[in-house]
């Protein structure tokens, strides 16, 4: 029997320079929007707090409100 990814979230472990999946799907959701993003074009992510961002604005977004803590 084929299992289907489509529309699962993947679980991913965030590395330097890439991501390896942990469990298999075809998204991650923004860890401060809440948005889909597909595993193609993902780009932004913490290493250090294992989250995936939508975009480069709200990835630095994500990193200045630590800064404020």
């Amino acid at each position: 029997m084929l299992m289907s990814h489509r529309n699962k979230v993947a679980k991913l472990h965030y590395m330097p320079n890439g991501f390896r999946p942990l469990s298999s799907g075809d998204h991650v959701v923004c860890a401060v929007t809440g948005e889909h993003i597909a595993l193609e074009e993902l780009r932004y992510w913490s290493v250090e707090k294992q989250e995936p961002y939508a975009s480069a604005q709200i990835s630095a977004q994500a990193h200045l409100s630590d800064g404020e803590a």
